[in-house]
């Protein structure tokens, strides 16, 4: 998987530089809050959403210019998500990606408020005709990252998450609730490519179906590492969910029910592929990468 790596890093590398020009410089009276969108959206990360939305689009022969720009839209969504997943009133984390939480390192008032300002960039980069000409494109794109971000998508799952218990939790809601917690944004990183190169309905399928597979067999792997994991691999504190009684796969499958689980997931998301062929083996690889990362 190095050159898997390599390539995952570098295309991460090309998102930041995108992000960096399109994130507001820090100054003038509202510093502390361009400052804490900086630090949060432009920190160390994987980048595994901007990868399946540059690579989806390619195969597909959508705009590199238009694909990228998605991209970073998508990365403000996923890094405002995380600034508030982290707060006190959510998982309460101190430590994220190795560094301080946007709330440790800034305040908690600040860090909402730079989460707020991270979601209404992703919309207001969606809206702009630099991302594509075509307003019919740009609406739709908006459209379905709301949806997925929204009350029937990543914040729907959040709160299923802070009510959901052990006792009260079975498998068909645990998957429910990270179809919709990490599930939906994945999704729509594939979706989006297919919407820039106006594809048909059937290739959106497709895409859709691997990604949600792959975002599935992702929060597997996430839930795995917080059982058996070490932070300092992992960049983030471990054995949360246990401390605070959560119901997760691996508590519902146990770990190698969890461990067979993410792999047939990332097996079916390779299946939806097929119509592609080799076009889409970087795809296939990502549903291997998601099996093996260790953060």
């Amino acid at each position: 998987m190095d050159d898997f790596r390599a390539l995952l890093a570098e295309t991460a590398d090309r998102v930041t530089v995108a992000m960096d020009a399109l994130l507001p410089r820090a100054n003038g009276p509202e510093t502390a809050l361009l400052s804490a969108m900086r630090y949060a959206a432009l920190g160390p990360g994987k980048r595994l959403r901007p990868f399946i939305t540059i690579e989806a689009g390619r195969i597909v022969g959508a705009d590199e210019r238009g694909l990228l720009r998605v991209a970073t839209a998508i990365e403000c969504i996923h890094a405002y998500s995380l600034i508030h997943d982290d707060l006190p009133c959510m998982d309460d984390d101190d430590v994220r990606r190795g560094r301080p939480t946007v709330h440790k390192e800034y305040d908690e008032a600040t860090a909402v408020l730079a989460g707020d300002a991270l979601q209404a960039l992703a919309f207001e980069i969606l809206a702009s005709p630099e991302t594509d000409a075509s307003s019919a494109r740009r609406v739709e794109l908006m459209a379905r990252l709301a949806a997925a971000s929204g009350a029937r998508g990543m914040v729907g799952g959040q709160m299923i998450d802070m009510c959901a218990g052990r006792a009260d939790a079975d498998i068909n809601i645990i998957t429910r609730m990270q179809r919709m917690k990490t599930g939906a944004l994945i999704a729509f990183s594939a979706e989006s490519g297919a919407i820039l190169a106006g594809a048909g309905a059937d290739v959106r399928r497709a895409l859709e179906g691997y990604a949600h597979d792959i975002g599935l067999a992702f929060q597997i792997r996430d839930d795995l590492l917080d059982a058996e994991g070490n932070a300092a691999e992992t960049g983030k504190a471990v054995g949360k969910d246990d401390h605070h009684g959560k119901a997760t796969f691996v508590t519902i499958l146990g770990l190698d029910g969890a461990r067979d689980r993410a792999r047939r997931l990332a097996a079916q998301a390779k299946d939806h592929l097929e119509p592609f062929g080799e076009s889409a083996n970087l795809l296939r690889r990502a549903a291997d990468y998601v099996l093996e990362r260790r953060s």
